[in-house]
């Protein structure tokens, strides 16, 4: 497979993916803003410190208003992860690409990138109908990942648009984790509050993991959801989860087995996925939560850059 068609693949799928992770996230936020108490104020800054735009976003707008963070993430045509940008780059790469997807992946992302430009510059994703905007695009998003998996041969075509589809995830959720990093409360005192459990329920909710969860806990505690969210082996948007999968992808383009490595990707894929396999919850408090998630994004971003360097700069 050419280079060029191969990272066109791979960067379709994890814009995809990037679309949908920001409608859950803002959606669960525009709804965690309906059930504050009395005199609680809404915090959209977070959302944009989780995504690590804070500098893009200072230098357009001078406050974290709801609506100016709303703007910057959904619709800010200079912000390049914008949902509105995100499909636009996922349909341009579909584009040049076309002989290699199906017709349907085509079709689809072409209508869904159409919805989102007709909604943003009509307005119709503010005030009443945002709701309706973001669960439409999360659907949408669920939906192309339908169409991929059933229209499309098991050739390193497909395999590409894995390893960028859980690269991505595997980020995403990461950064939904540590977004209580940048909540604040109250008081102090008020750890373990309502309130407290409300944003920690939001976090399960922003990574579809809520009713997963329950199953397995019967509580709600920090620990155990970052066991969750980070460790658990079979729910599809944990991280360690995200990278077996993207790991499997990436041996399946090389032929090289698992457990062993003929490239940097496959090296520093191992090594991280290796070091989750042998790391509890009880590791990553005593490093801290915070500053374990962003080592995990640090590391992603490195093995982004091994993939490109090994498989797409030639």
């Amino acid at each position: 497979m050419l280079s060029r068609v191969a990272n066109s693949i791979y960067w379709m799928n994890r814009y995809i993916e990037r679309a949908e992770n920001y409608a859950r996230l803002i959606n669960v936020n525009l709804n965690i803003s309906l059930d504050l108490p009395p005199g609680l104020s809404e915090q959209w800054l977070p959302l944009v410190l989780t995504t690590g735009d804070e500098h893009a976003f200072s230098q357009r707008y001078h406050e974290p208003t709801k609506s100016n963070v709303l703007d910057f993430m959904v619709a800010d045509t200079e912000n390049p992860n914008s949902i509105l940008n995100c499909l636009k780059q996922a349909r341009e790469n579909a584009r040049t690409v076309r002989d290699s997807i199906s017709i349907e992946m085509w079709e689809h992302i072409n209508r869904t990138y159409h919805f989102v430009l007709e909604a943003v510059s009509q307005h119709e994703w503010k005030g009443l109908n945002a709701a309706n905007f973001f669960n439409e695009v999360r659907r949408s998003c669920q939906l192309f990942l339908g169409i991929v998996d059933t229209t499309i041969s098991r050739t390193e075509g497909w395999h590409f648009g894995t390893i960028g589809h859980f690269i991505e995830r595997a980020d995403k959720t990461s950064r939904f984790l540590d977004i209580k990093y940048f909540i604040l409360l109250p008081d102090t005192k008020d750890v373990g509050s309502t309130i407290d459990l409300m944003q920690w329920t939001s976090i399960l909710k922003s990574a579809s993991a809520y009713q997963m969860y329950r199953r397995q806990y019967s509580k709600i505690t920090p620990a155990d959801i970052a066991q969750f969210l980070i460790f658990n082996h079979s729910f599809p948007r944990s991280i360690r989860f995200a990278l077996m999968q993207a790991e499997s992808s990436l041996h399946a383009i090389t032929g090289t087995p698992l457990s062993t490595f003929s490239n940097s990707a496959e090296k520093k894929l191992g090594q991280l996925r290796s070091e989750l396999e042998y790391t509890d919850i009880q590791d990553i408090i005593a490093k801290g939560l915070h500053e374990s998630l962003d080592d995990i994004q640090n590391r992603l971003n490195k093995i982004d850059n091994l993939v490109y360097e090994n498989f797409f700069a030639h």
